[in-house]
């Protein structure tokens, strides 16, 4: 049977008129703010504190948009008669965004968890030269990473926590045996 002349014209048709009829799904986005999946990428966030000048996100970032500065202070002893040491100190860690391919290769390699993503991603500058971000950016984003997701409830804990839930066990123990020790030395000594 060969199709009726115009056959294709009306069902383009058809289907332009459902379309039109139906409510938008479009996002005015200034206006509506997106819900993000829980951990996507936006900008970078720095946690100093937990920043050694290692270097290696520096080193193995593929774009070189990472720039660190830092400068060696001697710390004193920690007890008598101990020598002393020095420790890096960070001066500048910036990131240049207009560089960045946002491949998460600084966070994956970063030892010391100092980097995180955030879902940040309304940093936008009129000049590209401004799309350089310095450590106190970094920090401000820092504060709006989210948390972890929680582990499944048949998974091991982690062996940080293990290790630290020991040694505060023991130092529980220690204390408990101490106490009593006390109590009788105190009422023995008393008259």
């Amino acid at each position: 049977m060969p199709p009726i002349p115009g056959s294709g014209l009306a069902k383009g048709l058809a289907v332009t008129l459902r379309t039109m009829t139906k409510k938008t799904v479009t996002a005015q986005y200034p206006d509506t703010q997106p819900e993000l999946p829980p951990r996507s990428r936006g900008v970078i966030g720095l946690f100093e504190e937990n920043c050694t000048v290692c270097m290696l996100c520096a080193r193995e970032c593929p774009d070189w948009c990472i720039y660190i500065d830092s400068h060696k202070e001697t710390v004193p002893p920690a007890a008598p008669g101990g020598r002393e040491r020095s420790r890096n100190v960070l001066d500048r860690f910036a990131i240049d965004f207009s560089l960045c391919m946002y491949c998460g290769i600084c966070i994956e390699v970063c030892p010391f968890d100092a980097l995180f993503w955030s879902p940040e991603f309304e940093y936008a500058e009129t000049d590209i030269h401004e799309l350089t971000h310095e450590r106190d950016k970094l920090r401000e984003w820092m504060w709006t990473v989210p948390e972890p997701p929680a582990l499944d409830p048949g998974s091991e804990e982690p062996k940080e926590i293990a290790a630290a839930r020991k040694t505060a066990d023991k130092l529980a123990a220690q204390q408990a045996q101490q106490a009593p020790q006390a109590q009788q030395s105190e009422e023995g000594g008393t008259p």
